[in-house]
């Protein structure tokens, strides 16, 4: 019949054309954007270990500086000992020097905040270098900092005080230095802009 309509589904311009059949490579292109990223597991694992040995070396460094810096100039305020804030500082770069002792509760610690954290961002399509950098930092701070604030609370409020500033410093570094490396071994933005066109 000449009244008979179309069964197909009408698009804005009345032309009968889909959304899929106006702009085909967009409406393939939409599952791709989901597709899965590769190595995240393996990056944060290694960033894990990292974070556990660069508070240990950092803090180790650190202190030693330090120490030999107290005992140059004679000065008793850096003696972790001392419940006071320098003696704070002191007592926290003690503390993260010791990091690798506890590997077994601060690795899987690390993997788990890094993987809510930075192990998140290539699947939000975000590849910047700052952001990782950012969250790794943050992270390793809130971390470290927090451990050395705790145990510096046995010495009174101003060793938490001193232990928190040296441990979230330690941390800082250690989360930036990790953040890096799960950059590189990830490489979101390579995988990102890497669309596979292939059918099978």
């Amino acid at each position: 019949m000449a009244d008979r309509q179309d069964a197909r589904p009408m698009s804005m311009d009345g032309k009968g054309e889909t959304a899929a059949d106006a702009d085909p490579v967009r409406a393939y292109a939409g599952p791709v954007a989901h597709r899965r990223i590769k190595r995240i597991k393996l990056a944060l694992f290694l960033s894990a270990m990292a974070a556990c040995l660069s508070v240990s070396l950092i803090g180790g460094i650190a202190y030693a500086i330090l120490n030999l810096f107290g005992n140059a100039t004679g000065f008793g305020m850096f003696d972790p000992s001392r419940a006071s804030l320098m003696g704070g500082v002191s007592a926290g770069f003690q503390m993260a020097a010791f990091n690798f002792i506890v590997f077994f509760f601060t690795v899987p610690a690390a993997w788990i905040a890094l993987g809510l954290s930075i192990g998140r961002l290539p699947h939000r399509g975000i590849s910047a270098r700052r952001a990782y950098i950012r969250w790794g930092a943050i992270w390793g701070a809130v971390l470290v900092g927090g451990t050395t604030f705790g145990f510096g609370l046995f010495g009174g409020p101003m060793m938490a005080a001193g232990a928190l500033v040296s441990g979230a410093a330690v941390g800082a570094l250690a989360g930036a230095g990790c953040g890096l490396l799960f950059l590189a071994i990830v490489r979101p933005e390579a995988q990102l802009r890497d669309v596979d066109v292939s059918m099978f």
